[in-house]
């Protein structure tokens, strides 16, 4: 499973950019995925893009592809902008697109009509990956997550779900269950967001929750706890052929150490 694992790489310039992926590349870490977030945006996430290109394109690389954040002065215009980047994206193999509509949704740019577009795009052939937050009922009563999917996978593009993480495994079962249903004609790979448990991380989401990313009270007041429930978490993604990503930082040898611990048996 650590040979499959993803990493989600952080970083605030090209320079920061190129340490990480030397420290990925001399741990023979090679599945990495670009977020679309923060100051990842914009020109710096096009330029990002292009040096990773450019000087390491040995990696199998995700972008994450907010419609939010790339949005550019009009729809037409973002909507050309995508097109060019999927059309980058398809002639290298290495390259996978996440297409995500962002925290907030543009009106008649987000995922459901974009995709809808791409569909009738005659000579572009792509499948690109969709995110699913299986706990927006349950926490934040949102009761629509079922029929965004619904609609997303009828454009017959999506080769891949990319779960929201949370820490409730019954309502991540449930969803999970569900989307086999839905799915059971198609071939779709299955990703699921995994953060490793620290003091600091704790401190952090304290002070400042993840929109939409549930996390017991329980484990925010118990290290030891939150450890335990992200050994589970590693159980059930293994069980059930979900392809953890790492969103927590990793890039020191003790941090890289820290995170393979869970996933010794």
């Amino acid at each position: 499973m650590i040979s499959n694992l993803r990493f989600e790489l952080s970083f605030k310039n090209i320079s920061q950019l190129e340490n990480k992926l030397k420290f990925c590349k001399f741990n023979k870490i090679k599945n990495i995925n670009i977020p679309c977030k923060g100051n990842i945006k914009k020109e710096f996430f096009n330029l990002s893009n292009k040096f990773i290109s450019k000087n390491y394109n040995d990696f199998n690389v995700t972008y994450h592809y907010s419609l939010y954040h790339q949005y550019s002065q009009n729809k037409e215009n973002s909507y050309q902008l995508l097109l060019d980047f999927l059309k980058n994206s398809f002639s290298n193999r290495n390259y996978e697109i996440l297409l995500v509509s962002g925290s907030i949704k543009k009106k008649n740019f987000h995922a459901i009509n974009v995709l809808n577009k791409i569909k009738e795009e005659k000579n572009l052939k792509v499948k690109l990956g969709i995110a699913y937050n299986p706990y927006l009922k349950k926490y934040y009563n949102d009761t629509s997550e079922r029929e965004r999917f619904e609609k997303k996978l009828s454009s017959g593009l999506i080769n891949s779900i990319w779960f929201q993480y949370g820490t409730d495994i019954k309502a991540l079962q449930n969803e999970l269950t569900y989307l086999k249903k839905v799915a059971k004609q198609e071939k779709i790979n299955l990703f699921g967001s995994l953060l490793i448990p620290s003091k600091q991380f704790i401190a952090r989401f304290k002070f400042r929750p993840w929109k939409g990313v549930y996390i017991s009270e329980n484990f925010l007041y118990s290290l030891y706890d939150f450890n335990n429930f992200t050994k589970d978490l590693v159980c059930f993604y293994k069980n059930n052929n979900i392809t953890p990503v790492i969103e927590t930082d990793f890039t020191s040898s003790d941090k890289l150490d820290y995170l393979y611990s869970f996933f010794k048996n």
